[in-house]
Parts: structure tokens; C-alpha cells; sequence
């Protein structure tokens, strides 16, 4: 019934935004969270999207765009989770000479999964601002897409079994590699060597740091207890607020509404028709038409 207080089986990671929630700092009377404890939220995106297993999640956008495309049970609600600049996460070898952005074509990339966020930002801007051709490269990947329903294009590449992304990066197997937030160690350097200042750039561009997570909510739930929608939205939105030293504006990596999410979410979309991650596009307003007919003005 509604206004009785609901358990909500729950997938977060430990970030500094969830944080004051997850540690009980702030709560709510109506919304109890059960949470799955999880270091990395990642490694059960499989598990939501294939066995509805959450109520409420983080959940990658290039997941939740595929998961759209095949009907899966979620709603999407404009509070960010994990976002983060993405210049810095692709690394070459500079033991086999020196590589460049624009030297890509034709070469082997790895990463994770060709459907992985991360990747496909990085493609998007390979292609956009360094001329790219994104056809032209093997991508080698590790995984497989957490949407069961998606098949990777003739471009990817599975790696052999029991190979890792780094070592083959470091044996010469690969030409460069989408590694993450991880600290440059020679040989492996950073593909773009100004990557702080390109970020920060591309960020003003394209109306703000680039957006990986955001948090989903199980459809059933979203139409029977719109009470429990909004008081979700208040409490992830408060314990971001609780977070400190996080970036204003376009540098926010954080930002909750749906304006503030628009610029960088219709990127992504693009780069994801581009890259044959999706068929077609979804606007921000197609993504967001549950949460605003709920949230009204806190999601705007």
C-alpha cells in the first residue's frame, strides 16, 4: 500500500556519494535499503539486467540502453552515480614506440567489453576529435555484454582464454588498451599525454564530464509506489550532496535532473548508434518520462 515503508533489494558500490547513505548517515522512514555488499557494482550488472535481480540499482548507460532496447523491467532516474572524465583511461606500450590518438587505424584495442561504457565513450571521441575510423580497429575484448540479447559486431575480437588485458598490452599482443582509473607505470602511458586538459575541454563541449552510472529502479515499483520513486531521489541526491570536494558545473561528474544530464546522456547515445551498440537513439526525455511525470520539478 502505499505510504507503508518498502525493502528495496539494492546494488551500490562504495563511492565517496554513496557513502552517507549506504552507512546510514541518512535514511528514510519509507524506503529501507537492503543492500547487496558489493566492492565494484559492475560485476552484477549481468544479474540485474538478465535476472531482474535488484529493485534499485547503479547501472552503466551503455547497459541501460541496450536493456531499453530489449524491454528489460527498469526505469531510469536522473541521479548520477559514477561519472568521471575519460581521456585518462587509454594507455599504449611505449616500449614498441611512441603512439598517438590519430595512429589508431587499423590497430588492435582492448578492452574489457566492446559494449563497456568506458569504451564507448573513448570510441566516441577517437572518432570525433582525433579522426578515427572506428571499423578499421580490431577491438579485443574479455567479456561478454551483460544484455544477453546483444551480439557483438564483426569488428570485435574475442582474446584467447586466460589472457589479460594488461599483459597483453605490456607482451606487444595489443596496441593499446582501455584500461580505467589506473595510475600511468612505464612502459604503459597514457595515448593522450594532455589527457587533464583534453577532458576538461571535451567536458565543455559536450555539457559535462562524461556519465557512467545512474541509478534504475524495478518498473513494477516505479508505478505501484511513486511515493517511494521520490523519496529514492531525495536520499541518493542528499547523500551526493554529503560528499565534499566534487567539482562544479560542467565538471560536476555527479550531477542529479535531468538538465544537467541531458547534453551528456544524448552524447552517449549517439556514440552508442554510432558504434552499433544501439538501432536507434533515445532522448533524454523518452529515457526520463517516468522519473519527470513523478519527481516534477526535482527532477528538472
Amino acid at each position: 500500500m502505499a505510504n507503508d515503508a518498502i525493502v528495496l533489494h539494492t546494488l551500490l558500490g562504495n563511492h565517496p556519494n554513496t557513502k552517507a547513505l549506504k552507512s546510514g548517515t541518512i535514511s528514510s522512514p519509507l524506503v529501507k535499503f537492503d543492500y547487496f555488499e558489493v566492492k565494484v557494482a559492475n560485476t552484477q550488472f549481468k544479474a540485474l539486467v538478465r535476472e531482474a535481480k535488484y529493485d534499485l540499482g547503479e547501472l552503466a548507460m551503455v547497459t541501460f540502453l541496450q536493456a531499453k532496447h530489449y524491454g528489460k523491467p527498469y526505469v531510469l532516474l536522473p541521479a548520477t552515480i559514477v561519472g568521471r572524465n575519460q581521456h585518462h583511461t587509454i594507455f599504449y606500450n611505449a616500449d614498441r614506440g611512441r603512439l598517438l590518438p590519430e595512429h589508431l587505424n587499423g590497430k588492435r584495442i582492448g578492452v574489457r567489453a566492446y559494449t563497456q561504457t568506458t569504451g564507448a565513450w573513448v570510441r566516441g571521441f577517437l572518432s570525433d576529435d582525433y579522426g578515427i575510423d572506428l571499423d578499421s580497429v580490431t577491438w579485443v575484448t574479455f567479456e561478454d555484454p551483460h544484455v544477453a540479447e546483444y551480439r557483438d559486431p564483426p569488428i570485435v575480437q574475442r582474446a584467447p582464454e586466460g589472457k589479460v588485458l594488461k599483459q597483453m598490452l605490456l607482451d606487444g599482443e595489443l596496441d593499446a588498451a582501455i584500461l580505467g582509473d589506473v595510475a600511468q607505470d612505464e612502459p604503459l602511458l597514457h595515448l593522450i599525454p594532455d589527457h587533464e586538459e583534453e577532458a576538461r575541454a571535451w567536458a565543455m563541449r559536450h555539457g559535462g564530464v562524461p556519465i557512467n552510472h545512474l541509478a534504475v529502479m524495478r518498473e513494477s515499483i516505479v508505478k505501484e509506489r511513486p511515493d517511494a520513486v521520490r523519496e529514492v531521489y531525495r536520499v541518493l541526491k542528499e547523500s551526493r550532496d554529503a560528499a565534499t570536494a566534487i567539482p562544479k558545473d560542467a565538471e560536476d561528474p555527479l550531477r542529479f535532473g535531468i538538465s544537467a544530464i541531458r547534453k551528456s546522456l544524448e552524447q552517449l547515445n549517439a556514440y552508442a548508434v554510432a558504434q552499433k551498440l544501439i538501432p536507434r537513439a533515445f532522448s533524454a526525455d523518452e529515457l526520463f518520462e517516468d522519473a519527470a511525470r513523478i519527481l516534477g520539478s526535482a527532477a528538472a
